[in-house]
């Protein structure tokens, strides 16, 4: 397993689309391998998605209260109720933001072999894994946030 750097705001590896997994084999998995290392090699560290590491395909893995596991090209269903609460993201350290986001999500996609999974989440796994998704899209929690918290987010950050 390879812990590898996580690219920080401002890489544009971060703004790309991911691409879908289509081969399922020893590659997609040391990648898997990869992200989990990677995620837990520092504390408070809940997910990952691969295009934070440089890799620009639809896998994210979570760890959070218990629940861990790899997502391959995730599809969320959101709940209609919202929550605020603060969140931060592995590719701008330190930052912390309230943000909203929906309170349960239900996502499906297939883990490193292939096998279609359903994860059920709400509260903070949920966020996790709306948050990660975004990652897959090239979406940064900064572009949910309002123009003047935005502003502040882009001069908090070292040029």
């Amino acid at each position: 397993m390879t812990v590898r750097p996580i690219r920080t705001f401002g890489d544009p590896s971060l703004r790309g689309v991911a691409e879908p997994v289509t081969d399922f084999g020893r590659e997609l998995r040391a990648l898997v391998k990869s992200l989990q290392a990677t995620m837990q090699a520092g504390a408070g560290r809940a997910g990952l998605a691969a295009p934070q590491i440089g890799v620009p395909l639809r896998v994210v893995a979570y760890q959070f209260d218990g629940r861990s596991g790899v997502l391959v090209n995730p599809r969320l269903e959101l709940s209609e109720r919202k929550v605020v609460a603060d969140e931060a993201c592995l590719s701008a350290p330190g930052q912390w933001w309230p943000l909203e986001r929906s309170f349960a999500v239900t996502a499906r996609g297939r883990d490193a072999f292939g096998k279609p999974v359903t994860v059920r989440a709400i509260g903070v796994l949920a966020r996790v894994l709306q948050h990660e998704c975004d990652h897959l899209d090239g979406v940064l929690f900064i572009d949910h946030l309002p123009a003047e918290d935005r502003a502040a987010f882009l001069s908090a950050i070292p040029s």
